[in-house]
């Protein structure tokens, strides 16, 4: 009878990822991306369901071949359990938890640890008053040194936007129309501001960022920041609305026509307002993209940098000529 071969690891294996490396550089980054995971949250009697990807990383050192991939995923698990259920979801504070523990259990220098959830939450529509479901987008991003760790908090709304420039065209020709047959210049006024002017639209979405550093205690609320988002564009949408609500939405857009640049500028200028408490080292960064209807482009605006000189800039309006990425501010060196 023949005898089926087994393979067997030896009682020792070694740890060849906690070796030498042939060549002694440090890494940048290393780790994995394309983690899924579904959250549990249980909140005031309910229990919420969220669906987030996750993306975690560690700067390594030059004496170290490499990391321990399965770890990244045992400590997301164990995150999860320790840190998220029983608490409302806050992207950040679990980014946070996971990358202190990447960091510890992978040796590395750093770690970079980001969050992706997809948030449901119930809205009112404008005019029927309905309750419907939208869908939002909650991001969450931590990175943990010796000197501590910084975090930053992000949304993503989708909205409405009117074109100011195309409703001005259609504008002078209602106005030409309107004279040419007979009605007086104070009659015309009357008529353009009584009625919505037409014009081309575009769905925006919206991405709002901001960052707290090291020792930060800043409560960044999601679900403000999303207001923000919405309220920077035309109109808000639903997903779920009646006519009533169609007509409201329309009426509201073409009543408050937007650039994609305005978004940007009204985020900012709202994140400057409603967050006095924030220190001048807070990040922040406001991302306006409208899917256009009438061309076949996209187009996007884009403002990033420290709040203290975003305050200085809307103060004076002066152009700071130093505008703090993303990457750079969450690299940079404790102030």
């Amino acid at each position: 009878m023949a005898t089926r071969s087994t393979t067997t690891l030896p009682s020792a294996t070694p740890d060849v990822q906690s070796g030498l490396p042939a060549t002694s550089v440090s890494l940048s980054r290393v780790g994995v991306t394309g983690v899924e995971k579904v959250i549990r949250v249980k909140a005031d009697g309910t229990e919420n369901l969220y669906h987030a990807d996750f993306e975690c990383f560690v700067d390594l050192n030059p004496r170290q071949a490499g990391v321990h991939m399965s770890r990244f995923e045992e400590i997301v698990g164990e995150a999860i359990d320790e840190v998220v259920l029983g608490e409302a979801f806050r992207a950040e504070v679990l980014a946070a938890h996971i990358a202190q523990r990447v960091r510890e259990a992978q040796g590395g220098l750093r770690a970079e640890v980001s969050v992706t959830a997809r948030y449901p939450e119930t809205v009112t529509t404008p005019a029927s008053g309905l309750s419907t479901q939208e869908i939002y987008v909650l991001f969450g991003t931590a990175v943990d040194s010796p000197r501590g760790t910084r975090t930053l908090t992000g949304v993503q709304a989708q909205g409405m936007t009117a074109c100011p420039c195309a409703q001005e065209m259609v504008g002078g020709l209602a106005r030409e129309r309107l004279a040419e047959r007979g009605f007086d210049a104070d009659q015309i006024e009357a008529a353009i501001e009584a009625v919505p002017i037409a014009t081309h639209n575009q769905r925006g979405i919206g991405t709002l960022h901001i960052g707290c550093p090291e020792g930060g205690s800043a409560w960044i609320d999601a679900p403000e920041l999303l207001r923000i988002v919405e309220q920077s564009m035309s109109s808000e949408i639903y997903e779920l609305m009646k006519r009533s609500d169609e007509a409201a939405v329309i009426e509201k857009a073409h009543l408050n026509p937007r650039f994609v640049e305005d978004c940007v500028r009204e985020m900012v200028r709202r994140v400057a307002e409603d967050y006095p408490d924030l220190p001048g080292g807070a990040f922040v960064m406001a991302r306006q993209e409208n899917l256009e209807t009438i061309h076949r482009h996209n187009v996007v605006a884009e403002r990033y940098g420290k709040l203290d000189d975003l305050r200085a800039e809307l103060e004076s309006g002066e152009h700071q000529r130093r505008h703090t990425t993303t990457r750079e501010w969450l690299e940079a060196p404790a102030s």
